[in-house]
């Protein structure tokens, strides 16, 4: 592994243990050139996935662009890390378990509204008005609508 501060090639794992959720192997690692400390993260990828964006492009599925989207999203709210963590490697299962070695960024894109608006409703609205373009007011109000009626209807 390449030390990211001198780009040394020469590191050492110090220390290794699964993630909370069991899914990925998080691994402190020290630099012999630089004395440099960093943490890796190694995953299980069934399969190589490849996003079709709404321009027609095609570009690799980057599991750390979902993830800096999400923490986005999320900025300055009480979010625990590790809630985050399971709902971002619970998305990447479903999308690897869809078969397809293509998916698109609107699957993606609800997969991840859903998953927001479970963990945390105003980081759920910060999305959905970049994700769905929100151009008035009259468009966060029919989100805030929906919310509402969705905590009317959840059991109690």
């Amino acid at each position: 592994m390449r030390c990211p501060y001198c780009g040394g090639e020469d590191t050492q794992v110090k220390d290794s243990r699964p993630t909370e959720d069991g899914a990925a192997i998080r691994r402190r690692r020290v630099c012999s050139s630089c004395g440099g400390r960093f943490t890796t993260f190694e995953r299980v990828q069934l399969r190589e996935l490849t996003v079709i964006k709404k321009s027609g492009r095609r570009v690799p599925f980057d599991r750390d662009k979902l993830m800096r989207s999400v923490q986005i999203a999320l900025r300055k709210r009480p979010v625990e890390p590790e809630r985050i963590e399971r709902m971002v490697s619970g998305i990447v299962r479903q999308l690897e378990s869809l078969g397809e070695p293509e998916v698109t960024s609107g699957q993606i894109g609800e997969l991840l509204m859903e998953g927001l608006k479970s963990l945390d409703d105003v980081a759920y609205v910060r999305f959905a008005s970049v994700y769905k373009d929100f151009r008035e007011a009259k468009d966060f109000e029919a989100v805030l609508d929906e919310l509402s009626q969705d905590e009317d209807d959840r059991p109690r």
